[in-house]
């Protein structure tokens, strides 16, 4: 039982790794959103995110994330300031943004960008899944 637990326990990585592989997965994403490659932002994206964006923009990914930079929906975000990983679930503030993120099989994926707190609510949230 023990062993088992111990195989479970490191499978799932630190919280430093986890810590790290998040920061690694949104300084491709603000890399990405930086060069214009909105192929690499589309791939980011968790599957529900990449989902509801095509949906409200009655587009493809590529499409609808451009029109979202155009609009300025999604900001260059700057350097990372903090991040908070909780389980398979994480946060990361930036000088201007805040973007979230799930653990999935094939690694960490954004789950919402363009986050601007808000006081006494939820975060207000320009990409988003459903």
């Amino acid at each position: 039982m023990l062993v088992v637990l111990a195989a479970a326990v490191s499978a799932c990585g630190t919280l430093p790794e986890r810590r790290d592989e998040v920061t690694a997965e949104v300084t491709r994403f603000e890399q990405a959103l930086g060069a214009g490659r909105h192929d690499r932002l589309c791939a980011a994206f968790a599957p529900a995110t990449r989902e509801e964006l095509e949906q409200s923009a009655k587009s493809r990914c590529e499409q609808a994330i451009g029109q979202a930079i155009e609009e300025r929906e999604l900001p260059a975000a700057g350097a990372v300031r903090e991040v908070d990983v909780y389980g398979d679930q994480a946060r990361v503030v930036l000088e201007q943004d805040t973007v979230f993120l799930a653990r999935f099989p094939a690694g960490w994926k954004v789950t919402a960008a363009g986050c601007a707190p808000r006081p006494q609510r939820p975060y207000e949230c320009e990409i988003k899944g459903g």
